[in-house]
């Protein structure tokens, strides 16, 4: 197939990208400078000049590929009905050109949509008054297209897709613990979080893409959840730091910002079984744990 991505560049995209070459399918990628242009050109996709705001750019795209994967999320997070505007407009600009041909689109949303406090499965509802519920209109300007001759699925990430110069989540926490002297969770620091690594995640990517059936809904994550607690554990002992507990209004002073204070003390474990099941997705990468003990995350920084 002739797939065309959005993303391509960010933290997940480049192995997306491998992935979906090393499989055979040919790749076109939005980018939105000459940097972005030149990473795509090295790992063998072709540059599609563009950005998000630039709707002719995605409509050509789209128009021209036997499948769009959508996994771009821009904007300014103090206007978040901005950002869900520019990412449903993206969308339904994607969807239109597939209309009635039975080609995917494929969109990227994250399991933080689901309620807290439990384990959610593929089939449970997201919280639309939850810490993500900016995603869920994405969500939903996606898999309406399926009703649309359209094969379109979502591919709920975990919040931490974790391995090499990895610029998410949990390097956040590790330059937090540097920079204060202790790595802290919140409260008891049983709250769980699922985890997937970078390449069994651009694996499923794939996998949705070539077979994902139309509305379906997939939960990237390779573990269901993993303790804050735990994760603070190894950073402490990588940085010779304590550990430390902090009270939620603690907390948002001491993380990078309130919303980030309330993301570590979120409880949202995932189930992605029906997921594995659904499409053959065997994740078989290191844990997170594995890969904060292991890979590069605690090493020196170098200036």
């Amino acid at each position: 197939m002739h797939v065309f991505v959005t993303g391509g560049t960010g933290q997940t995209g480049p192995a997306v990208v491998a992935e979906l070459i090393a499989a055979g399918h040919a790749v076109t990628g939005l980018a939105r400078s000459d940097a972005a242009a030149a990473r795509l050109k090295s790992l063998g996709a072709t540059p599609h000049r563009g950005s998000l705001d630039d709707l002719d750019a995605l409509r050509s795209g789209a128009e021209a590929a036997d499948a769009v994967l959508h996994m771009a999320y821009g904007g300014d997070f103090s206007d978040l009905d901005d950002m869900m505007r520019r990412d449903r407009t993206a969308i339904e600009t994607l969807g239109r050109p597939l209309e009635h041909s039975g080609k995917p689109l494929i969109v990227t949303s994250g399991t933080l949509v689901m309620p807290a406090g439990r384990e959610s499965t593929e089939k449970d509802e997201p919280d639309a008054t939850g810490i993500a519920a900016f995603r869920i209109a994405g969500e939903r300007a996606c898999l309406d297209f399926a009703a649309r001759g359209v094969r379109a699925g979502v591919v709920r990430l975990a919040p931490t897709v974790h391995g090499p110069d990895d610029h998410g989540f949990i390097p956040m926490l590790i330059a937090t613990a540097r920079k204060t002297g202790v790595s802290a969770y919140v409260g008891d620091g049983a709250n769980r979080w699922p985890a997937v690594h970078r390449l069994d995640a651009a694996v499923l990517f794939r996998l949705a893409v070539e077979k994902a059936p139309a509305g379906s809904v997939l939960h990237g994550a390779a573990e269901s959840g993993v303790t804050l607690k735990s994760i603070a554990e190894v950073i402490a002992r990588g940085l010779d730091v304590p550990t430390v507990s902090l009270t939620p209004d603690e907390a948002a002073t001491h993380f990078v910002s309130p919303f980030m204070a309330i993301a570590y003390g979120f409880d949202g474990p995932v189930s992605s079984s029906r997921t594995q099941e659904l499409l053959g997705w065997s994740p078989v990468h290191p844990t997170l744990l594995d890969d904060l003990e292991h890979g590069d995350y605690l090493a020196t920084p170098t200036t």
